[in-house]
């Protein structure tokens, strides 16, 4: 029933409630409580969190009356729960909401790695990675610049088949059974260069969000990073994470 989601039980419950609202039409209402909480296997509390969950997201709006029913979210570049329960594609993510997602492929080449891209890669100076940089668009108007880095030895394939539609991470999965397991997520700000700001449709020197992802296997070992360059008027990033100790 509820996909397998480490954490607190909410938390599997709001992620496959998220899935299954997404593919539900507009306006669709949700069966009641108590449905749901034998459908589930849980407390009211526990039902009634994972919604709240959703609700805040804009994917479910609660209606006095009437009861709880779907809605879409404002489009966002959100990472909520892709990194910390689970380590999904932008296009995935951003798909499971309802949008219509773009790619165009910039660069898709082997090229030898810089220093700064060689230390978050674990790397020795000029070894090849496959450089891949992608404009990725959100209804039809531009988000963001992406840029990612492989190893070339080991996924070679990367710097060939066609990654204009889907998710680069589920290529990996699927063609290397690559190992996903964590991210290490750093957010700064930047400006966008004259060429950035084309692709972007903004003015250069124009603030951008910049989030740089190194993920790991489960042993610690970097197997991509990369590092993207978003709208800040049209993106949000967002994390949650568990707090232990308490």
């Amino acid at each position: 029933m509820t996909s397998a989601v480490s954490g607190p039980k909410y938390l599997s419950v709001r992620e496959n409630l998220r899935r299954r609202v997404s593919a539900l039409p507009e306006h669709t209402l949700l069966p009641p409580e108590p449905v749901l909480c034998e459908e589930y296997g849980v407390s009211r509390i526990t039902l009634r969190r994972a919604v709240d969950g959703l609700v805040a997201d804009g994917h479910l709006v609660r209606e006095q009356g009437r009861g709880t029913y779907v809605t879409r979210p404002a489009i966002r570049h959100e990472y909520r729960e892709s990194f910390v329960h689970r380590i999904a594609g932008w296009s995935s993510v951003m798909t499971e909401q309802g949008a219509q997602v773009g790619t165009t492929v910039l660069t898709q080449r082997i090229v030898p790695v810089q220093p700064p891209v060689a230390t978050e890669l674990g790397l020795e100076p000029a070894t090849d990675v496959v450089e891949l940089v992608r404009l990725r668009s959100v209804d039809g108007a531009p988000n963001h610049v992406a840029h990612s880095f492989l190893p070339a030895a080991t996924y070679p394939e990367a710097a060939e088949v066609d990654l204009s539609e889907g998710s680069l991470y589920e290529f990996l999965r699927r063609e290397y059974a690559a190992d996903l397991a964590t991210a290490r997520i750093v957010v700064d700000v930047g400006t966008a260069a004259p060429e950035e700001a084309d692709l972007l449709q903004v003015v250069a020197g124009s603030p951008l969000l910049v989030v740089r992802t190194t993920v790991r296997d489960s042993a610690g070992q970097p197997l991509v990073h990369s590092f993207s360059r978003l709208r800040p008027d049209v993106s949000q990033v967002e994390f949650e994470v568990s707090v232990s100790g308490r």
